[in-house]
C-alpha cells in the first residue's frame, strides 16, 4: 500500500520544537509521523517531514505550515513512497535517547557504555512505540519517577501496547510482576512479541511471563481474569481513554496507579475529569511539549468490583509511537 511524504523547509530551532508533535493532526485517523532532521551533515538546511497513509490535501498542507512560522510561502512537496510502510520510513535512523534511567535505542545501534542504565531496543515498525514520541517519553519517566518513589506493583495493564514498550519498561522495573499487555492491532501484538524476545523479556502464558493479546481497550477474557491490577497504563488519545474510563477503573484496586497519554494540553482537563468520575485523583501531570501524562491514583474506598462484560462504544485506536 503506498504512503506518502509531506516535506516543507523550517529553522533548526523550528525542528527542535516540532520533532514529533502531531498535535495539529490528532483529528487524523490515522495520525501521521512527523521527523525534523537536517538534510545533510553540517548542511544548515533542515526540513519537516510528515509521512500519511492517503495524499495530505491542501488543508493538511497548510495545517503543517501553520507550526513552521518560516514556511508560509513555501511549497509543499508531496511524494508517493510506493511500497514502504510510513511508520517504518518516519522511524528510520532515529537516534538513541534516555530517560531517567531508561535507555532507548534501535536494534543495531551501540548499547550504553552505563551498565546502570537499563537498556531497551526496538526497531523502526508498522507498531508505534520507539519512545521517541513525547507521550511515550512522558510515560517512562513516570515509570521512572514512581519507581525511585519506591513504589512496588504486583500485577500491571498496558492497554494499546504498540512496540510493547512500557511494557517491557514496567517487567525490568518490577521483574516479579505479572504484567499484561494488550492492542486493538494484531500486526502490533506480533511485533511486541518480537521485540519482547529481542530485549530478553519471556512473552507468553507462563504466570511469570509478559503476556501479550489482542483486543479492543480491555475487551479479552484473560484481562479481566488477572484484575484487578495496581498500576495500568494507556497510551492512545484523548477520545477513547474517556470512552474506556469505566473499564480502566473496573480493573484496578483502589488505591492502584493509572499512567494516561496520548492527549493534547487542551485535552487534560477532559481526561482528567472522566476519571474523577470513577474514583480517581490526579496525582501528577508530566508536559512534555504539547502533550501532558498524567499520573493519577484510585481512591482507597472505590477497592475493585468485577465489572459485567460490555460493548465499547467504538473501536479503540493503537497507542502512540
Amino acid at each position: 500500500m503506498p504512503s506518502y511524504k509531506l516535506t516543507l523547509p523550517c529553522t533548526r530551532a523550528e525542528a527542535d520544537r516540532l520533532a514529533g508533535d502531531i498535535s495539529a493532526f490528532v483529528e487524523l485517523d490515522p495520525m501521521p509521523a512527523l521527523v525534523a532532521h537536517e538534510r545533510g551533515e553540517d548542511s544548515g538546511e533542515w526540513l519537516v517531514e510528515a509521512y500519511f497513509e492517503q495524499r495530505p490535501d491542501e488543508t493538511t498542507a497548510n495545517a503543517l505550515r501553520a507550526l513552521i512560522p518560516s514556511a508560509q510561502d513555501a511549497d509543499a512537496a508531496i511524494e508517493q513512497l510506493d511500497d514502504e510502510d510510513w511508520v517504518t520510513a518516519s522511524q528510520a535512523g532515529l537516534d538513541p535517547f534516555r530517560v531517567g534511567r531508561f535507555y532507548i535505542r534501535l536494534s543495531g545501534e551501540l548499547a550504553p557504555d552505563d551498565s546502570s542504565l537499563i537498556d531497551l531496543q526496538v526497531d523502526a515498525s508498522r507498531a508505534f512505540g520507539t519512545g521517541h514520541h513525547p507521550t511515550t517519553h512522558g510515560c517512562l519517566s513516570a515509570l521512572d519517577a514512581l519507581k525511585s518513589e519506591g513504589k512496588r506493583f504486583r500485577r500491571i495493564a498496558d492497554i494499546g501496547t504498540g512496540t510493547g514498550l512500557l511494557a517491557f519498561a514496567a517487567a525490568r522495573l518490577w521483574p516479579q510482576a505479572r504484567i499484561v499487555a494488550s492492542d486493538i492491532d494484531p500486526v502490533a501484538v506480533e511485533l511486541a512479541a518480537e521485540f519482547a524476545a529481542m530485549n530478553g523479556i519471556a512473552a507468553g502464558r507462563e504466570p511469570e511471563a509478559l503476556v501479550l493479546v489482542a483486543a479492543p481497550g480491555t475487551d479479552h477474557p484473560l484481562i479481566r481474569r488477572r484484575a484487578p491490577y495496581d498500576l495500568v497504563m494507556a497510551n492512545i488519545l484523548a477520545g477513547p481513554l474517556i470512552a474506556l474510563a469505566p473499564d480502566l477503573a473496573a480493573l484496578q484496586q483502589g488505591g492502584g496507579t493509572l499512567i494516561l497519554a496520548g492527549l493534547i494540553r487542551d485535552q487534560a482537563e477532559g481526561v482528567a475529569a472522566a476519571y474523577r468520575r470513577e474514583g480517581y485523583r490526579l496525582v501528577e501531570r508530566r508536559d512534555r511539549e504539547n502533550w501532558p501524562t498524567l499520573v493519577l491514583r484510585k481512591r482507597t474506598r472505590k477497592g475493585y468490583r468485577r465489572k459485567q462484560r460490555r460493548a465499547l462504544p467504538k473501536p479503540i485506536g493503537t497507542s502512540e509511537w
